[in-house]
């Protein structure tokens, strides 16, 4: 039977802070990270698209976590294509001078393969440890279905090897009929993970949520419903509550797809104000998972 592991997309957002989720006394960042860990066996590390971390921190997070805890880390923003503020990239690396948001074919070669460097470096203390689950490379939703876009997508699963690499698409044409099957196959040959998503259709960046398992862990982010997801803001696009029917339903199907996969990775991205870790802990319930067991914890 697959390993199932349940968590959300982030810990430490600000809204969750407030929401009143962690206990009055769980008071530093470690902490907060400990108090997760005891309710979830999975993470996943947000803030990683935003900056690399350094490898102390991640270092850190393996000291607030029990052994079995893992954690699903998000490639830097840059690496995927994505505009990133100059501010984001360590202040060694910066171009002098230019716009204020760049992309990665902006900077020197050097600088480039640097900044890869210091991200394998993050990473390190996490495969030590034993606690990485996958590489996230999630794509942005102009990255259309095409030969250059494969190549792109195979170069940067490269450079993340030999760790496990999870792919999420945004955009309709990689699903588009006929070409399911053929972004299926690439994904496959690869050995690439490919996300599932549940999120809004209907929009040129949904795409349908396939329960294929393609590579080792299957993955499974929730975005939810919000009929904002074009127009709101960030907070407004993941505000949304799954009811208990949906739920149920999402459980019996997380069963089937487990059955494919060794692993099975599930994550709750509605993350507005404690949502995703309530939504996640009554999936877990359905499913009869939970965190790291106390016998196994240190």
């Amino acid at each position: 039977m697959a390993v199932i592991k349940v968590g959300t997309s982030s810990w430490a957002d600000q809204t969750l802070l407030r929401s009143g989720w962690y206990p009055k006394a769980v008071k530093t960042p470690a902490e907060r990270l400990g108090y997760y860990a005891r309710q979830f066996g999975l993470v996943e590390v947000d803030t990683s698209y935003y900056a690399v971390p350094a490898p102390e921190t991640t270092a850190g997070w393996v000291d607030a976590t029990p052994p079995g805890f893992t954690f699903d880390v998000k490639a830097f923003s840059l690496f995927t294509g994505h505009p990133t503020p100059v501010s984001m990239l360590p202040k060694d690396l910066r171009p002098a001078a230019g716009p204020a948001r760049i992309r990665w074919r902006d900077l020197p070669e050097a600088s480039y393969e640097e900044l890869w460097s210091r991200f394998g470096a993050a990473l390190d203390p996490l495969a030590a440890a034993d606690r990485l689950g996958t590489v996230l490379l999630q794509f942005p939703p102009w990255l259309t279905r095409g030969d250059g876009a494969r190549r792109r997508i195979a170069e940067l699963a490269r450079r993340c090897r030999p760790w496990p690499v999870a792919v999420e698409l945004r955009h309709g044409s990689w699903f588009d009929g006929d070409a399911a099957v053929e972004t299926v196959t690439f994904l496959r040959d690869h050995g690439l993970s490919m996300v599932c998503v549940d999120m809004p259709q209907g929009h040129p960046s949904s795409v349908p949520p396939i329960m294929i398992s393609t590579a080792e862990p299957a993955v499974v982010r929730f975005h939810g419903h919000s009929a904002h997801w074009e127009t709101g803001s960030k907070e407004d696009r993941f505000r949304y509550a799954y009811s208990e029917g949906e739920l149920r339903r999402w459980a019996d199907l997380l069963a089937d797809l487990a059955d494919q996969a060794g692993e099975l990775h599930v994550l709750f991205n509605n993350c507005c104000e404690g949502q995703a870790q309530r939504d996640a802990g009554r999936l877990a319930e359905l499913l009869g998972v939970g965190p790291v067991p106390e016998h196994a914890r240190v």
